[in-house]
């Protein structure tokens, strides 16, 4: 991964990815660091002093009219070798959750964050993502060309939903996997994968203290599944781990089918 851009980068799971990455042996040329308050982010800007290849930039993913001058920022930095790695990590998630409580304005935001936002910003960025990959044409599909990875949820999975509830958090997230498969079938022509990736219940703030999972645990898994990812992964929802998730119930959609 020559190039790589990380949204919601100065916590959780997009710092963790920085953090990561950064460890790694040969580590990316350039690390890209999109926060939406950059003066907040302390540690993020501390690790920008001390590694030169990452570059902090201001990007607040719902204020659509900035990404004309961010994709400019960042073509400032790869220049002709393009962006091969975009992480749409950054999202929101409303605490409302039953029917009776859930507002126009939860349902709203969190489309906007979670749904609109890695649409409209894979857009934005589609000449260079189609650079990278057209720089390195003869090579197979994944990092080493061109990859999208859209940060889902299992709880947008309209399969495993056992549970109910979760209106806006639930919705914009099955949502952003649609994207994700109409982005992965109109993007095949320019090398470029899409994928949707559940990183697992996290102890982030988003994911809270009773999560499961560790931070690091979690993004080694996303690291390493990132990394072997082929054309045939395309179009998919998986896990941390590379195990892929129910997108939809196949077993009535079948049975429908046969009526």
């Amino acid at each position: 991964m020559n190039s790589i851009l990380i949204t919601g980068s100065n916590r959780g799971l997009g710092l963790g990815l920085i953090q990561h990455l950064l460890k790694q042996a040969i580590s990316p040329k350039y690390l890209i660091a999109a926060c939406r308050n950059p003066e907040k982010a302390e540690i993020l800007q501390d690790i920008a002093k001390k590694n030169k290849n990452v570059h902090v930039l201001k990007l607040d993913v719902s204020d659509f009219n900035g990404y004309d001058a961010v994709v400019k920022t960042v073509e400032s930095i790869v220049k002709d070798e393009g962006l091969n790695v975009l992480f749409n990590n950054a999202g929101v998630s409303s605490k409302f959750t039953r029917i009776n409580l859930v507002k126009v304005d939860h349902m709203i935001n969190n489309f906007t964050t979670n749904t609109v936002a890695p649409l409209m910003l894979t857009k934005a960025f589609l000449p260079l993502l189609k650079k990278a990959s057209q720089n390195k044409i003869s090579q197979p599909l994944g990092v080493s060309r061109a990859v999208v990875v859209n940060f889902s949820s299992i709880l947008g999975s309209i399969a495993e939903n056992e549970q109910g509830g979760f209106y806006p958090y639930r919705c914009s997230k099955a949502a952003l996997n649609a994207v994700t498969r109409s982005m992965s079938i109109d993007l095949k022509p320019d090398g470029i994968i899409v994928v949707s990736l559940h990183p697992g219940w996290v102890k982030t703030d988003m994911g809270g203290a009773k999560a499961p999972l560790q931070v690091e645990e979690s993004i080694s898994g996303i690291v390493k599944t990132v990394m072997s990812l082929e054309e045939k992964h395309s179009g998919t929802f998986i896990q941390y781990d590379g195990k892929e998730v129910a997108l939809v119930i196949s077993i009535i959609l079948g049975k429908y089918m046969k009526l």
